[in-house]
């Protein structure tokens, strides 16, 4: 059975960090308007990416990353035939390229192609169980945490953290029980989490850590975004108002909107446990 929706209710964040807490093995396509992409796998760890305008060929890859030269690439050409795992042995053992210049370039064009998703706000997904890529691929397993993370942190769109953290002056952090041994944090990443206090307002974070309202929810929304940390409210709260010009002031803020988007992620999550 197939799990579909809609990016506008669910984005590129929320699905990762579905597949990695459910542990799922499978294939999800995502489309938007003139463009497709198709991502695998394996026990929630992210192992295979490409889109429709870069279909992930071994051969373009170590190409555009500089790794092969143009006479090498005609050669290659010429030998077509040659799946991408073949290509790979073939140019280990002629000493070409070593497995980690190989590994490298794979991993890098991954990660190019997932964090391009992450703007993506209108389209569609549909997540296939148990669908593998084919044996002749070249799969390397990589942490979603960290994924979500960097992905998240390369969101420039001032709007859509505003919509997120509208009002950091009543707003504070929790840090959740994930684990963060193998997550690759920034020091600005630990400098926040070390002022989180249930007293202490985002706002009182930012001020602290001298970092302006871009920064700190940039920071803070990668975390919530990788399941890092939870919004909670702060306790005691007093809004200050040398913060509200500074931080967003209450802009209609509701508490419990957090609460509520976070129960429809757990309803989804039980759906793809199911699956």
């Amino acid at each position: 059975m197939a799990l579909k929706g809609k990016l506008r209710d669910f984005n590129t964040t929320q699905l990762l960090n579905l597949v990695s807490l459910a542990k799922k093995t499978g294939s999800m396509e995502l489309k938007t308007d003139g463009d497709a992409a198709l991502l695998y796998f394996k026990q929630g760890k992210l192992i295979k990416a490409s889109t429709q305008e870069s279909p992930g060929r071994l051969a373009d890859i170590l190409f555009e990353a500089g790794k092969l030269s143009p006479e090498q690439m005609d050669a290659i050409r010429r030998h077509n035939n040659l799946t991408d795992k073949a290509l790979g042995i073939d140019l280990i053992k002629s000493r070409i390229l070593s497995q980690q210049d190989i590994v490298q370039s794979v991993k890098d064009y991954m990660l190019n192609v997932v964090y391009s998703l992450f703007s993506w706000r209108d389209g569609e997904f549909k997540f296939e169980q148990n669908v593998l890529p084919s044996e002749d691929s070249i799969v390397i397993p990589l942490n979603l945490d960290n994924v979500i993370l960097e992905g998240s942190r390369r969101i420039q769109e001032h709007e859509r953290l505003m919509e997120e953290l509208p009002d950091l002056t009543v707003l504070a952090l929790k840090v959740t029980d994930k684990p963060l041994r193998d997550v690759k944090l920034t020091p600005d990443d630990w400098r926040v989490i070390s002022h989180i206090h249930p007293r202490n307002t985002i706002a009182n974070i930012a001020q602290a850590n001298n970092m302006d309202e871009f920064q700190i929810r940039k920071i803070v929304y990668g975390m919530l975004q990788a399941g890092l940390v939870e919004l909670t409210k702060p306790e005691g709260l007093k809004k200050q108002k040398q913060f509200s010009a500074r931080f967003g002031g209450n802009r209609g803020f509701t508490p419990e909107g957090p609460a509520v988007k976070r129960s429809v992620i757990e309803r989804l999550i039980t759906r793809i446990k199911r699956i």
